[in-house]
């Protein structure tokens, strides 16, 4: 049975390259294969202008995704569909999400929509799953598949 949550908004991890350059505060997010596909650009323009009390940040890429407070957490649409997994899946405000733990955080994946959308959520804002309702509208984006938690 998925766990559910219902509140108020998320993530940090190998996959998605986070870079502060020296003078610069803009965070560098690695693109995704589909981050300029037309799925992500509406993704794009659904994502928050913050996440729970942490701003929106400067990104070197907007088409990459969108990263909140510091340590950044990052957001990245055009990562593949997750298939069917024994992973956590957690349901927050009636949106899939499939948390794997990472050394430095949590990276939550949304389950059931292709492209997904993923979060990456330093542990420093624990507990991370309280961040990701921030996401809800953006995630509400991506095309339906026939999976959801159970």
């Amino acid at each position: 049975m998925p766990t559910r949550i219902r509140s108020t908004a998320v993530a940090l991890g190998a996959t998605a390259v986070v870079v502060l350059s020296g003078c610069s505060s803009a965070v560098e997010i690695a693109p995704t294969p589909l981050a300029t596909g037309d799925v992500c650009r509406d993704v794009a323009s659904a994502w928050p202008a913050s996440a729970g009390d942490h701003a929106r940040r400067e990104v070197t890429d907007a088409n990459a995704g969108a990263a909140y407070g510091d340590p950044a957490i990052i957001a990245r649409c055009g990562v593949p569909a997750l298939g069917p997994t024994t992973d956590d899946c957690i349901e927050v405000d009636e949106m899939g999400w499939v948390a794997s733990k990472l050394s430095d955080g949590t990276r939550f994946t949304t389950f059931g929509r292709d492209p997904a959308i993923e979060v990456l959520i330093p542990s420093d804002y624990a507990p991370e799953p309280l961040l990701l309702p921030a996401f809800t509208a953006a995630a509400e984006k991506l095309p339906k598949n026939t999976l959801a938690c159970r």
